[in-house]
């Protein structure tokens, strides 16, 4: 489970392969960012997880839902027990108003309602609302499958936002990421 004193040693950006060039930038982005405290600046960093959902997203949910349509099954890597966190867009935007209202100068914040649904679950309510079957594409099928979505899918990261709603009040009050997808406003074709 990862929480928000993880991360926070940043390797030098020279160091790391190519693919990890844009992750390692923006931890170093966030460590200046939290930096700043020290010059009397009421700075935070926070951090999004994997999917930030809600009506009008283009991001990783909408890419697995058009995998899904294209392939003619809602895909899940491996054994389906891999875990994203997630919250919704109006969630995650409270939390950024309430970073610079209640965090200490200087705190690392974690926008994160749902701490881990498993992509079994986010396949199969795809695949209720696609009216296509659920099944598990293994590991070394993955790539073929899901192309550029495939290293997203692969990663178990599950995350807490305990200290943060404990530093800011927080509280989601928005749907989790199933019952969001359940509404149906993902599914809708222009």
């Amino acid at each position: 489970m990862a929480t928000e004193d993880d991360g926070h040693d940043v390797p030098p950006v020279d160091t790391v392969p190519p693919q990890a060039a844009g992750p390692v930038t923006r931890m170093a982005t966030a460590a200046y960012v939290r930096a700043l405290a020290g010059q009397g600046v009421r700075s935070s960093a926070v951090r999004l997880p994997r999917t930030n959902h809600g009506e009008g997203d283009k991001g990783f949910v909408a890419s697995l839902i058009g995998t899904a349509r294209a392939r003619g099954v809602a895909g899940y890597y491996g054994d389906g027990t891999n875990r994203w966190p997630a919250v919704h867009r109006l969630d995650s935007a409270r939390m950024f108003r309430l970073a610079p209202e209640k965090a200490p100068a200087g705190a690392t914040l974690h926008a994160v309602s749902d701490e881990g649904v498993a992509l079994r679950d986010i396949a199969e309510v795809i695949g209720r609302h696609l009216d296509v079957p659920t099944a598990a594409v293994a590991p070394q099928e993955a790539a073929g499958h899901f192309g550029w979505l495939t290293p997203v899918l692969a990663a178990d990261q599950p995350a807490s936002s305990v200290l943060s709603r404990e530093l800011t009040s927080w509280e989601p009050v928005e749907p989790g990421l199933l019952d969001d997808l359940d509404k149906g406003h993902y599914f809708r074709q222009a």
